[in-house]
């Protein structure tokens, strides 16, 4: 176990050096002048050559990355300067959002694509299987800002049931007091009843559109593993010792078909960052996604970076989760070797 886990914190470390230099050295590829964006488009070369100098543009690109990379594990981030303020305050302030967001998008997939192919298979419901398989199939083949999209035309403009692209809450309602910053969970702990209720109005279609993609890969991989599963002959065992198909499928058919679907969480990690940077833009989900594609617009590299770093970050953590939970969930990992 101490071997595996020292394997996937080299491997991480190496996954997370890939990433930073890669957006380091592209993001300094584009045509964006740091100097430019300071003073602006008025600025005199020599007001732009001194600037550089004092940003350390100037310098070799790997001493531009050394120092970066030293900055960054000291908190400094860089600024964005459209507003002024650093990066790591910009990114602090923005996260619960994303982080809201994510969660809510995950639920969603996960409970959605579990109870699908339960009922799919334990119940050989052809409705709901049907339904699910044309679900995943929309998620899976369609763009997520697209669904937004259409989400956004279908349920605020043309039936008027959920309300449109005005962020976490209504005009008008006050922000929760903040515990944990998700502003659904604020509202609970604080008896908001009113402003919960909004919060999650404001919130079901973004977390929906952000998660049918995962959602449509964990359920078409849960229902072809439990179909697998079903067949085997534990099963009928356990149903020869008394157990009906449902008990049987559910204690030991569910966890034998989810150690699949652990390995694919953090792909879906990554689909989750990746897909939530235009879904907040489509819903103006005042998140980190919308911050990147603000900064990208405006030819910021700083957020970007950041961005990318811990979104690797947060790839490596999943993974080495999942790494674990294999030997919670699959008592075999955890027998000492005989040989």
């Amino acid at each position: 176990m101490a071997h595996t886990i020292r394997a996937r914190l080299s491997g991480a470390i190496v996954t997370l050096f890939i990433a930073s230099v890669a957006v380091f050295v592209i993001l300094r590829m584009l045509p964006a002048d740091p100097a430019r964006l300071i003073l602006g488009p008025l600025a005199s070369a020599a007001a732009l050559q001194h600037e550089r100098a004092v940003l350390g543009l100037n310098q070799p690109l790997y001493v531009q990355y050394v120092d970066y990379v030293v900055g960054f594990v000291h908190g400094n981030w860089g600024f964005d300067y459209g507003t002024g303020a650093p990066v790591l305050k910009e990114v602090v302030t923005r996260l619960p959002a994303s982080l809201e967001l994510g969660f809510y998008a995950m639920l969603f997939a996960v409970i959605g694509a579990l109870a699908g192919a339960v009922a799919s298979v334990g119940a050989r419901s052809r409705v709901v299987d049907s339904v699910c398989r044309a679900v995943a199939f929309v998620g899976l083949g369609s763009p997520p800002f697209w669904i937004g999209l259409m989400a956004l035309v279908l349920f605020a403009e043309y039936l008027h049931v959920l309300p449109g692209p005005v962020g976490r809450l209504g005009v008008g309602v006050s922000a929760p007091p903040a515990t944990t910053h998700f502003y659904t969970w604020d509202a609970l702990i604080a008896g908001q009843w009113g402003t919960f209720a909004n919060a999650m109005e404001h919130i079901l279609l973004p977390a929906l559109t952000l998660g049918l993609a995962p959602f449509g890969y964990l359920f078409r991989l849960l229902r072809h593993s439990l179909r697998e599963v079903s067949d085997e002959d534990f099963l009928l065992v356990c149903q020869g010792k008394g157990l009906t198909r449902w008990q049987a499928l559910m204690r030991h058919g569910v966890p034998n078909a989810l150690l699949p679907a652990l390995t694919a969480l953090g792909l879906l990690v990554a689909q989750l960052v990746a897909g939530s940077v235009l879904v907040e833009a489509v819903f103006n989900w005042p998140g980190v996604g919308q911050l990147v594609v603000n900064s990208v617009l405006a030819r910021e590299y700083g957020v970007v970076e950041a961005f990318v770093i811990l979104s690797a970050l947060a790839f490596i953590a999943v993974n080495l989760i999942v790494d674990s939970l294999y030997v919670v969930i699959d008592p075999r990992l955890r027998r000492p070797s005989v040989i």
